[in-house]
């Protein structure tokens, strides 16, 4: 049965890689007349696939996703314009009385979106500036200064991640204030929104990124990666970063070997897993449903209506 149009929310699904937030999703869609709006930073992007655990077009239900395969792996991405194109994407969703599913594993992404969030604008200089020193003296030495600036936000960036630590440095310079001090409030931009939280214990958490990684490199991926270089990939600012496809780029450049690629892959998405986690469970709004309650759909539904 179709709920009335005044009941219709905004339904986050979160929580860690592997934990099962896809297929949570795609049930919340089927029984809510909805439709999915990714949320993820890497599954925008053509072609990126197997190392993102897309799900390919046949295991979508027939449910309408939005925000998939809509970049080139060349084409930059930014929080800022991922939270214009998922609200505009909810937006439409809902002016056809249907509900937005939101479905990701990044905190900062899905809080932007959801939440009362402003961006601190950009100064083009500063950031040439502080991109010629990264160029220069590489990503651990801004790293430690920002660590001296906002230990906080030091301690949520990963200090290979130079072009989040060029950002953060660039907004205390612009606001005067600490980076983690432009991070959201736990406030929604619209009281009618759920998040829904999967819950799940880290050994059972390994054991699937430990399958997934495996399937992967058993599935393809390496000759997607292939693909993906030919295509610019390691020329994408936001899409060459990501976990996985850095792995296999280094391996075909001969400086890891294959193993060395699938353990590096395999211990850097349980690292991402373990701080997506660690995230999410300090937003105190999100309904926590286990990972393997037979009823979790029900559960979900239920969190999802209120």
């Amino acid at each position: 049965m179709a709920h009335p149009a005044h009941s219709r929310r905004t339904v986050a699904v979160v929580g860690a890689t592997a934990s099962g937030k896809s297929d949570l999703s795609l049930d919340l869609a089927g029984r809510l007349d909805g439709e999915i709006v990714n949320t993820d930073a890497m599954q925008v992007y053509r072609g990126m696939d197997i190392g993102t655990a897309k799900h390919p077009v046949a295991a979508r239900r027939g449910i309408p996703h939005h925000l998939l395969d809509t970049l080139g792996v060349r084409d930059p991405a930014t929080v800022a314009e991922f939270q214009r194109w998922a609200r505009a994407a909810i937006a439409e969703i809902r002016a056809r009385d249907r509900t937005p599913v939101l479905v990701g594993g990044s905190a900062l992404y899905t809080r932007a979106i959801l939440d009362r969030f402003e961006f601190p604008g950009t100064d083009e200089s500063m950031r040439r500036e502080l991109e010629a020193e990264l160029a220069a003296a590489g990503p651990a030495a801004l790293h430690d200064r920002l660590r001296v600036l906002d230990p906080e936000a030091a301690g949520r960036i990963l200090v290979e991640n130079g072009r989040r630590i060029v950002r953060a440095l660039e907004v205390i310079a612009i606001t005067g204030r600490p980076y983690s001090a432009s991070l959201p409030d736990l406030e929604y931009a619209d009281p009618a929104t759920v998040q829904i939280g999967v819950d799940i214990d880290r050994p059972a958490l390994d054991a699937r990124i430990s399958a997934r990684v495996d399937e992967m490199f058993e599935t393809g991926f390496v000759e997607e990666v292939e693909r993906l270089l030919a295509e610019g990939l390691a020329e994408g600012r936001t899409a060459s970063r990501a976990i996985g496809y850095r792995e296999v780029s280094a391996y075909l450049r001969g400086e890891l070997s294959m193993a060395e690629a699938r353990e590096r892959t395999f211990v850097a998405t349980r690292r991402f897993a373990r701080r997506q986690d660690s995230w999410f469970r300090k937003d105190p709004r999100i309904v926590w449903i286990r990972y393997d309650d037979p009823d979790r759909a029900e559960r979900a539904v239920a969190a999802a209506l209120g």
